[in-house]
């Protein structure tokens, strides 16, 4: 449905329409998150107050007071005139992400601050704001439909635009955040089917490199991870036909062929004689690629075709997606992968961080060791513990029960997320509620993962707890630009 921008009656007023429980989660984070910097950044030989402007601590008090004051200001906006500047907001973006690499100065590797005085900015954290804006309008446009292929396409286009700038700043983990939008083209009508791909395409990647090294059969020099993802694409492509199409006789009937056929090709190269059995399990995979096209030519029916073109896009993703590893990648990205996956043991390079993070978590114990009380942190043991590693000093010093504490204030923020969105009246509302739930999500889920050893390092920070302003603003913008367009959901209709 979309909004008619010359209303006059505001209905209720804006105080009553405010998610004042919202904002209380909001609060409670960033006084969470403002003690963790404390305990994070406290330096037990020079001592000090940690409210000094001098300490990292106190300058978080500078972005947390700030961050508050631009919420103001963005609640005593109209929220219809941020809806009307939609576009020009992201294309604005668009521009400052495609000049920052020639303005930025190169910190770690990165070029995505920009420095302003003696402060720096991340554009990459306030464009998600922008591209949430965008997408959002255009959805929430006459008969746009993200079911047919045209929107399908524009929509996922707004969102890899972005992506592509931020890459070119050679900031991964910022740019991989994008993909949370995902989640929101999910909600929106988006086929099922293309989550699944997403998800089965880590799951080839995963198994493929995790056994990429261990052979099928002993002296056989057959990788076992190729042919577990041979594997895998069959049984996931009779999954799609059995669910997609209803016809169980050609599921049935491809995954009994292929399965015979990969039984004998396995039993003939382990007792008869010796030979390639990734030739076999590649032709079967090929066969039924060819016969689905062929019942999608036959029987006139595209799902045989679109199945068919996802065991091919299975085949290409997951060989192109080895090459890119082992070629494209750089060593310090694929010694990450590895160490994730538990194929290195790297204590003193990649696998640092995570390590020393996991050692300070346990040492916390169940309560803690208690405010700027940490050892591990306070001898600064755990790299980037204020940032991208903060969580490492909940764990340290409120131990079990405070990383519990904020995991689900955390999980109510979503949880409420979600309601708001759903209750509002009109599509630009919904998707872009769903567009900020989805990068709270994304943020919490890869940043407490990544602390823990469950995803990879990429670099994110926790929303409302890593040291900065860029993080803190932006999360802040896009949290309350939600809470404004919220506020006007029960403008009275003309």
């Amino acid at each position: 449905m979309r909004r008619n921008l010359n209303k006059t009656n505001q209905g209720p007023n804006l105080l009553s329409s405010i998610d004042w429980f919202t904002i209380l989660i909001y609060l409670m984070l960033l006084a969470m998150g403002w003690m963790s910097v404390c305990g994070a950044s406290y330096d037990l030989d020079q001592g000090g107050s940690i409210v000094d402007f001098a300490t990292r601590s106190g300058m978080q008090i500078i972005w947390i007071g700030t961050s508050l004051l631009l919420g103001t200001l963005i609640l005593m906006t109209d929220d219809r005139l941020i809806e009307s500047l939609s576009y020009i907001i992201y294309l604005g973006f668009l521009v400052l992400l495609a000049i920052t690499p020639f303005l930025a100065h190169d910190i770690k590797g990165s070029m995505s601050w920009i420095k302003i005085g003696s402060f720096s900015i991340q554009p990459a954290e306030f464009a998600k704001f922008g591209t949430a804006l965008c997408v959002a309008k255009v959805m929430s446009t006459y008969e746009f439909d993200v079911r047919r292929w045209k929107d399908f396409v524009i929509s996922v286009a707004l969102v890899l635009t972005p992506m592509v700038l931020i890459v070119l700043q050679r900031e991964t983990g910022s740019a991989l955040v994008y993909s949370a939008f995902f989640l929101m083209l999910y909600r929106e009508g988006m086929p099922g089917s293309i989550l699944f791909s997403a998800v089965a395409a880590v799951v080839y990647f995963v198994v493929g490199v995790r056994f990429s090294e261990a052979e099928l059969l002993e002296s056989s020099h057959m990788a076992l991870g190729q042919t577990l993802v041979l594997i895998l694409v069959q049984i996931f492509t009779v999954g799609m036909l059995w669910v997609y199409t209803k016809n169980r006789q050609i599921a049935w009937r491809i995954l009994g062929w292929g399965s015979l056929v990969m039984t004998l090709a396995l039993l003939f190269t382990r007792y008869i004689i010796r030979c390639n059995v990734m030739w076999v399990l590649q032709g079967v995979c090929a066969v039924t690629i060819i016969y689905l096209i062929y019942r999608a030519l036959r029987d006139n029916l595209a799902r045989y075709f679109y199945i068919a073109m996802f065991a091919l896009g299975s085949l290409a993703f997951f060989y192109s997606a080895n090459f890119v590893l082992n070629n494209v990648m750089q060593a310090h990205q694929q010694t990450r992968i590895r160490v994730l996956l538990g194929l290195e043991d790297d204590p003193r390079g990649a696998g640092y961080n995570v390590i020393q993070a996991k050692i300070a978590i346990g040492s916390g114990g169940l309560q803690g060791k208690g405010f700027l009380n940490g050892t591990q942190t306070k001898l600064k043991y755990v790299p980037e513990q204020d940032t991208d590693f903060i969580f490492c000093t909940v764990g340290e010093e409120e131990g079990f029960v405070g990383c519990a504490v904020v995991l689900l204030l955390f999980l109510i923020l979503i949880l409420r997320l979600i309601h708001l969105a759903e209750r509002q009246p009109y599509t630009f509302g919904r998707v872009y509620g769903y567009c900020v739930m989805s990068v709270f999500l994304f943020h919490v889920f890869i940043n407490v993962g990544m602390v823990l050893g469950l995803t990879p390092v990429i670099g994110i920070p926790l929303p409302f707890f890593s040291y900065g302003g860029s993080s803190l603003w932006g999360f802040t913008i896009l949290l309350f630009v939600f809470l404004r367009i919220d506020a006007g959901r029960n403008r009275m209709k003309r």
